[in-house]
């Protein structure tokens, strides 16, 4: 069967946006100075300052119902006017027991609510983003709750455990005539790209290092960002603000470069420095950080990046709602900036890298 030959952009029959949105990253910090002490007696180069490491009390759930309560907060319903709850995340709690039904059962959406989780390594929030657009979009519902969520791990002494962290975001999809930020657009490109996988009973994910960048990351984020910019007969000029997915601080500076943004339109979104690779919530927290401080009328590029491998770009325009409801929840600059930094040995403990039986 031959491909069509222009691709379709992503627009459901009525229009729909981000009613609210919310993030989440945990206090404690290792340094990546820290992690390299330990492994190669502190040289090499460190890809980022620090990551941010979930507390013993933390996982998926409890982050999820945080940005969660932050983004209902922002958009100023009640969690019963919710018509579904999705988790996108690759360090799930459980193998067998949803996610999502513990988030809806804690903000208060059950039990007339859709919940399911979803993954897609690190563009499972997205994933869960473009199909609460076709849940609302389609007038099935009017409010749908995505979440891109993740604590992530590496393999001691693996390049991973430098960036591989913990945080992730919340947005709600509601009519257009409603939302903060008005979802123009989106667009999907996928292949099967093998440059990052975990089996089954596999504790640590792997990777292919000849195949993470140009094969995986670069051409799928690209011809995301290009396919979608050429159907909508835009420009880098004619962006505001662009976020790419966050694996390094190399990698999104490098995709900007190629696609002709600026530093100084990534600069705002671009937290994995210090906070590191959030995984599944890596490209919409640092959305989240661009719509603190966004003002009306401004757009905005946002692409994301899953291994296996996918790529989910959209175009977003900043509605006159947005001032209002920026200071209505905590904002992710200041759970940046809430920080308590640990040695190697307490991270050891927290994420359970130390085995006793």
């Amino acid at each position: 069967m031959t491909p069509p030959s222009s691709p379709t952009l992503l627009r459901p029959s009525r229009p729909v946006g981000f009613i609210g949105y919310g993030a989440y990253v945990p206090r404690y910090r290792i340094p990546a100075k820290e992690i390299a002490r330990i492994w190669t007696g502190g040289k090499g180069g460190t890809p980022i300052k620090e990551k941010a490491v979930p507390g013993l009390d933390e996982d998926v759930v409890t982050m999820s119902i945080e940005a969660a309560r932050n983004a209902i907060a922002r958009a100023g319903i009640h969690a019963h006017q919710l018509r579904a709850v999705w988790v996108g995340s690759e360090s799930h709690p459980y193998a067998v027991k949803p996610t999502s039904t513990i988030v809806a059962e804690a903000i208060g959406a059950v039990p007339n609510v859709q919940a399911g989780d979803w993954e897609f390594a690190c563009k499972a929030g997205t994933e869960a983003i473009v199909a609460a657009m076709g849940f609302v979009g389609s007038q099935m519902a009017d409010y749908a709750l995505a979440i891109g969520m993740d604590t992530a791990q590496g393999k001691p002494g693996d390049a991973l455990e430098y960036t591989a962290a913990a945080g992730g975001a919340a947005f709600i999809i509601g009519p257009a005539e409603n939302a903060l930020t008005a979802i123009n657009a989106s667009y999907s490109y996928v292949t099967d790209t093998p440059d990052f996988w975990r089996r089954e009973h596999q504790k640590y994910p792997e990777h292919g290092v000849r195949f993470t960048g140009e094969p995986a990351y670069f051409h799928h984020i690209t011809s995301a960002a290009q396919t979608l910019m050429g159907a909508l007969g835009t420009t880098p000029k004619d962006y505001t603000w662009a976020v790419f997915h966050q694996p390094n601080t190399k990698f999104p500076q490098r995709v900007a470069a190629q696609l002709g943004f600026s530093p100084e339109q990534i600069e705002p979104g671009l937290l994995v420095t210090t906070i590191g690779n959030t995984y599944s919530g890596s490209s919409i927290i640092g959305l989240t950080a661009i719509l603190d401080i966004a003002q009306p009328g401004e757009r905005i590029l946002l692409v994301s990046f899953g291994s296996g491998a996918g790529s989910d770009a959209f175009d977003l325009t900043v509605t006159d709602a947005i001032t209002e409801r920026q200071g209505k929840a905590t904002k992710t600059q200041e759970y940046i900036a809430r920080r308590t930094e640990i040695d190697y040995a307490t991270y050891a403990r927290m994420r359970g890298k130390i085995t006793m039986k």
